[in-house]
């Protein structure tokens, strides 16, 4: 958590060396080697009342969320989306930050974590949120905060 207590704004870069970018559709989230653009910057909201878990806003005005839809038909992986949530109390937009070193883990209420895919198609850029029961696939869980402000 300690990344995000003084952080307005962040940049998260996947260990494939690419940041989590919202695409200009106001909707999709991928990866991205531009961490310049706009879409790479997420502003932190720490929530209320809960000070280990955090909100993450695209310079889009939306969400990171964690949906619920499958990424793949018959596939592991759910799709992690830009939103606005119905609520203010929708778990799907919380985040909580667990530190591994000097990276960081993003774990949903649902007990799944944020995840940078590799980069072979169908799985190219994309990001998901799952549980990796292979260990090649651990590192794939991690992110290296970047604070902008």
């Amino acid at each position: 958590m300690e990344f995000f207590n003084q952080a307005r704004a962040v940049r998260l870069k996947s260990l494939h060396d690419r940041y989590l970018a919202a695409d200009e559709d106001g909707e999709t989230v991928r990866q991205s080697r531009d961490g310049s653009s706009g879409g790479a910057r997420w502003t932190v909201e720490i929530i209320p009342g809960n000070n280990h878990h955090i909100r993450l806003k695209s310079c889009y005005g939306k969400y990171l969320t964690a949906s619920e839809e499958p990424f793949l038909l018959g596939m592991a992986g759910r799709k992690v989306i830009q939103d606005m949530p119905e609520s203010v109390n929708d778990a799907a937009i919380d985040w909580e930050p667990r530190t591994e070193g000097f990276l960081v883990k993003l774990k949903t209420r649902r007990g799944k974590f944020l995840r940078a895919n590799g980069r072979m198609p169908p799985w190219n850029n994309s990001v998901t949120h799952g549980i990796s029961h292979r260990n090649v696939t651990q590192d794939w869980l991690l992110w290296e905060v970047d604070v902008m402000c």
